[in-house]
C-alpha cells in the first residue's frame, strides 16, 4: 500500500501544540464519537489507577466531531482534575485522524490508546510503564481486551468470532509479535513509544473507521509498517482492559457486515500475504477464489449436517471475500475499462501458463 503524505512525519512534528512544562510517563489517548453516555466509565477507570508508583500520566480525550454532550461530559471531569485531563476537538471525521491528533498533543514518551467503550484495569498504567522499562527492545505492547457482555451471548459466539467485537485474548504467556509472528494488538489496548511514529508514520486515514463503519484496519496496517521496519512488539497478558459488548454486536447480521467491511479494507491495504498470487481476475488473487470455493462447499456441508454454528464460520469468510471482490472489481473497472470477457480470457490464459510452469520438470 502506498504511504499517504500524512503518514510521513518528523520527530518534532509529534510534540504537543501547547508548550506546557508538565512531564508525564504515559499519555492516554481516548478517541470518541457521539458516546457521551459511555465516556464517564472509561474516564473513571483511568482516573482510578492504584499503585502507579512513580508513573505519571495524562488523559487526552479527542472528540471526533461529536454532536452530543461529549464536550460537556469531558469538561465535568476536567473540573475535577484540570492538570491531568485535556479535551481536544478534531473536526476531520475518522478514527485515524482522531488518534493522530492525540499523538500530536501527547506529552509523554509512551502513548497508550484505549476506546470510549472500555474500562481499564486498576494497575493498567503501572503495567504499561513496567513493560516498557523491562523490554527496551520493543516499540509497542498490548494486552488482553476482554468482553463485558451487555446481555448473554448466543451459543454460536465463540472465540472464533471475537474479532468483530474488538476483543482479544492470546493466553496467559507473554510473547513477541513481529514480522515472523504477525498477530494484531487491538487498538483498545495498544501502547506505543512516541519514537515509533517518527520511524514509520502515523495511522492511515485510508483504512480508518469513520463514524459507524466497521471492519477497519488502521491498527493492523500500522503494526505491519513497524514489522517491515524491523521493529517488534510484545503481547503482555497482564495489561488488561474490558470492552463493553453492545447487544447489536451479538447478532449474525452485525458479524456479516463486519466481515464484509473487513474484506473491503483488506482490498484497499494490499497486504503482502494476500497479494501473493500472480494469476488474478479483476485484480483479485486466484488463491482467494480457491479459498472462497472451499468455504462455500464447507458451508454447504455443515448446512446439510445441520450444524449451523460451524456453517456460520465459513459464511463469514464468504462475506469477507464479497467485500474484497466488490472493492477490487470496482477499482479495476474504473482504472482499466475493458470488456469483462477479455479480462476472463486473460485470467484463464494466465492460469494455463502457471499450470504448465508448475508441471514442467526442472
Amino acid at each position: 500500500m502506498a504511504v499517504n503524505a500524512e503518514l510521513v512525519v518528523k520527530t518534532n512534528d509529534l510534540g504537543p501544540k501547547n508548550n506546557m512544562q508538565e512531564q508525564f510517563d504515559v499519555s492516554v489517548v481516548i478517541s470518541t464519537y457521539n458516546r457521551c453516555n459511555l465516556l464517564p466509565s472509561v474516564l473513571e477507570s483511568v482516573l482510578a489507577q492504584e499503585d502507579t508508583g512513580d508513573a505519571r500520566y495524562e488523559i487526552i480525550v479527542v472528540d471526533n466531531n461529536s454532536t452530543d454532550q461529549t464536550r460537556q461530559v469531558v469538561e465535568s471531569f476536567i473540573a475535577r482534575d484540570p492538570r491531568k485531563i485535556r479535551y481536544i476537538f478534531e473536526k476531520k471525521q475518522g478514527l485515524a485522524y482522531a488518534r493522530n491528533t492525540g499523538i500530536a498533543q501527547a506529552r509523554a514518551p509512551i502513548i497508550a490508546f484505549t476506546d470510549d467503550d472500555v474500562r481499564v484495569a486498576r494497575d493498567w498504567i503501572a503495567m504499561i510503564k513496567r513493560a516498557f522499562a523491562e523490554h527496551t527492545e520493543v516499540s509497542c505492547v498490548g494486552g488482553k481486551v476482554l468482553p463485558q457482555w451487555e446481555s448473554e451471548p448466543p451459543a454460536w459466539l465463540t472465540r472464533d468470532h471475537w474479532s468483530p467485537l474488538a476483543t482479544m485474548d492470546y493466553g496467559d504467556a507473554p510473547f513477541y509479535v513481529d514480522r515472523r509472528k504477525q498477530l494484531c494488538l487491538v487498538g483498545a489496548n495498544l501502547c506505543v513509544r512516541r519514537e515509533a511514529f517518527a520511524q514509520v508514520g502515523l495511522f492511515s486515514s485510508d483504512l480508518q473507521r469513520v463514524k459507524d463503519s466497521i471492519g477497519s484496519l488502521e491498527d493492523s496496517e500500522f503494526l505491519l509498517r513497524l514489522w517491515r521496519a524491523g521493529s517488534r512488539g510484545m503481547y503482555i497478558p497482564g495489561i488488561i482492559v474490558t470492552a463493553e459488548v453492545q447487544a447489536d454486536r451479538l447478532t449474525k447480521a452485525y458479524h456479516r457486515r463486519w466481515h464484509k467491511g473487513h474484506g473491503y479494507f483488506y482490498a484497499v491495504m494490499r497486504a503482502e500475504e494476500v497479494e501473493k498470487s500472480r494469476a488474478r481476475l479483476f485484480d483479485v488473487p486466484v488463491h482467494l477464489y480457491r479459498q472462497a470455493l472451499t468455504d462455500a462447499l464447507t458451508w454447504l456441508k455443515y448446512r446439510l449436517l445441520r450444524d449451523p454454528d460451524k456453517a456460520f464460520l465459513h459464511e463469514t469468510r464468504l462475506y469477507f471475500f464479497a467485500g474484497f471482490f466488490g472493492k477490487r472489481r470496482e477499482d479495476f473497472l474504473v482504472s482499466r475499462p475493458r470488456s469483462r470477457v477479455r479480462e476472463i480470457a486473460t485470467f484463464l490464459r494466465s492460469l494455463a501458463v502457471s499450470k504448465r510452469r508448475t508441471s514442467s520438470p526442472n
